[in-house]
């Protein structure tokens, strides 16, 4: 097991396990932050207690034989995830599921306790035959299972440090897993398109985040390099309730925006964001803005600079974590 507490460590050292890099941001320290890591059989069980912070990876192309899956499950404070093209924001009780090898940000917009359940491609696999339906969506705590699956993950990280038999924690561990598993199955209808289809959805989709800063990213461009045509592509989108192009303007947006909001951006441009995003035209950007969220560009960040929690001035710490 490996502990990490603020008071030793500053939160400015590395740590590691197996896996690959994730970038850590620490925008204001608690005086009891934690980090602790322990392989119990089949998964890696993470306890992290922090202040505000962001872990992402911009880029997520790593080797497929290390694609692993984390389950986070919020124990306090507020978390948004942004992944496969979804934002969502957990509350204490809710998880949700995300995908290393895809890019992804996790915030911690307070202070915030939360367990996170890691495994590898082919658990992840032995528990959902398309685990791509379900990376990036929110299971709320009040439905189902969830709130017996926060049980048994707490009871397990508390045991985490004790003496208790490590045999009878890893059947516990296994156990955890499949209520994990019963949650999804309880709140997502996975029968509600076809496994095929759902997968080259998941596919076209990770094409897309991949390759959104592109400007010439289009629906044709997307059909070109997939092999697929315009009208099988828009077949493919008819399993949601967006428009390939419809789908690249919103992410696009929803990436500005983010930008816009977080004040470690506050020295880039409005256009130098919106270009760096895909969009050629800051008329077209402003405008398209304007009608998603209700405001103008400037408006917006003005209106988050207004209420950011950290002071612009504030040191921020980067820490570089192996967590796959």
């Amino acid at each position: 097991m490996q502990r990490v507490s603020s008071q030793e460590s500053n939160l400015a050292q590395p740590v590691s396990w197996k896996g690959g890099r994730v970038q850590v941001a620490v925008h204001s320290r608690i005086p009891n932050s934690m980090l602790e890591a322990r392989e119990l059989g089949p998964l890696l069980l993470i306890q992290m207690r922090c202040g505000s912070a962001t872990l992402s990876r911009p880029d997520g192309r790593i080797n497929p034989a290390e694609r692993q899956s984390t389950f986070m499950l919020l124990l306090s404070g507020q978390a948004t995830l942004s992944h496969y093209g979804h934002q969502i924001v957990l509350t204490p009780g809710d998880m949700a599921l995300y995908d290393h090898s895809a890019a992804y940000a996790v915030h911690f917009e307070q202070t915030t306790q939360v367990i996170m359940v890691r495994v590898n491609s082919s658990t992840i696999r032995d528990l959902f035959p398309t685990p791509d339906n379900f990376y990036g969506q929110l299971i709320p705590g009040n439905v189902g299972l969830t709130s017996t699956a926060m049980a048994m993950a707490v009871d397990l990280a508390h045991k985490m440090s004790s003496d208790c038999n490590l045999q009878y924690q890893e059947r516990a561990a296994r156990h955890l897993l499949d209520v994990l598993a019963t949650c999804y199955a309880e709140t997502m209808d996975e029968s509600s398109a076809s496994s095929l289809m759902a997968g080259r959805f998941w596919k076209v989709r990770l094409f897309i985040e991949e390759n959104l800063r592109d400007p010439s990213l289009s629906p044709s461009v997307i059909a070109e390099r997939l092999k697929l045509s315009d009208r099988y592509l828009r077949m493919i989108f008819a399993i949601s309730d967006e428009a390939p192009s419809a789908y690249i303007l919103r992410r696009r947006l929803e990436e500005c925006a983010r930008q816009l909001g977080d004040e470690r951006w506050h020295g880039r441009s409005i256009t130098d964001i919106a270009f760096s995003w895909g969009f050629n035209s800051a008329p077209h950007f402003t405008r398209t803005f304007r009608h998603r969220f209700g405001t103008s560009p400037s408006e917006y960040r003005q209106q988050h600079k207004a209420t950011s929690p950290v002071a612009p001035a504030a040191k921020r710490d980067v820490m570089a974590v192996e967590c796959g």
